[in-house]
């Protein structure tokens, strides 16, 4: 979700964001096979000076392949920041939270698993300056044409802090872009997530993107929102941001196929992304 970057109240740099590019329902891949997946984790790592790239890709790379080695089946996929402090998200969807607590058991049963895990966990952490995590639960009702989409090269995070007291009027603005998107760039889709454990009055929204071409269209798209949104619509979207959004920071990540033990679906519908050859 993109609020506009004209707006005098929301004129900040778009640093964290959602899903918004134009691709039909029918490439989706995570559509029809992670539907259900309702939580989401995510695993922050920051990385020391000089340690980022090729030095983390190939610490990252050993947890990978221990995964795949066991037949593991907690899935996850790696996103590099493009923005910000140098860092790298991994990114987890569940059913439910007991079926996080399930696959943990397994990892945790095999010995031989978390032994491996173990020795790239001790190597990795020589690179690392920080590390954090964070629990979100997805929220349809905020969403528009939400889903993950084959071929998409990056991904743009946008986290909005909500005022405590102030979440219906949060539900009444992202409503009220939603409709807005659907009138004038029907094509739009994000995922909105609001944070359950590692913070509060926090909701993420992610945007997978194609290219950087894409990401040009998006912004070349703006007019058609305001248009769709109207003056009026427009007063009203800038004076509920003013009243309910304490901040909020958007950030472009690149996906990192070689840092991520992606599921099945993402690997069957590009499996040269996804698993290269060396």
């Amino acid at each position: 979700m993109k609020l506009p970057i004209s707006c005098k109240c929301i004129a900040l740099p778009l640093l964290l964001a959602g899903f918004v590019s134009s691709v039909t329902p029918a490439v989706c891949a995570q559509d029809k096979t992670i539907a259900s997946q309702k939580i989401l984790t995510i695993q922050r790592e920051y990385t020391k000076p000089g340690k980022e790239g090729a030095a983390h890709e190939k610490s990252e790379a050993a947890f990978a392949q221990a995964m795949a080695g066991a037949k593991a089946t907690d899935h996850y996929y790696a996103l590099t920041s493009l923005s910000g402090r140098p860092r790298v998200l991994f990114l987890s969807a569940y059913p439910s939270f007991a079926d996080i607590e399930a696959e943990r058991k397994k990892v945790n049963g095999n010995a031989s698993l978390s032994a491996e895990l173990d020795r790239a966990n001790e190597a990795d952490g020589d690179l690392l300056a920080e590390t954090n995590s964070s629990m979100w639960m997805r929220r349809d009702d905020l969403s528009l044409n939400q889903g993950y989409r084959v071929g998409s090269r990056y991904a743009e995070l946008t986290q909005f802090v909500v005022r405590p007291g102030h979440t219906g009027e949060w539900n009444e603005l992202v409503k009220l872009v939603i409709d807005a998107y659907k009138k004038g760039i029907p094509d739009a889709h994000w995922g909105t997530y609001e944070q359950l454990y590692g913070g509060g009055s926090t909701f993420l929204v992610i945007t997978t993107l194609r290219s950087g071409e894409e990401i040009d269209a998006n912004f070349a798209k703006e007019p058609k929102f305001l248009e769709a949104l109207g003056p009026e619509g427009l007063k009203k979207l800038e004076a509920l941001e003013a009243s309910c959004v304490e901040s909020r920071q958007s950030n472009l990540f690149r996906m990192a196929p070689k840092m991520s033990y992606p599921p099945e679906a993402f690997v069957q519908a590009e499996p040269d992304f996804w698993t290269p050859k060396p």
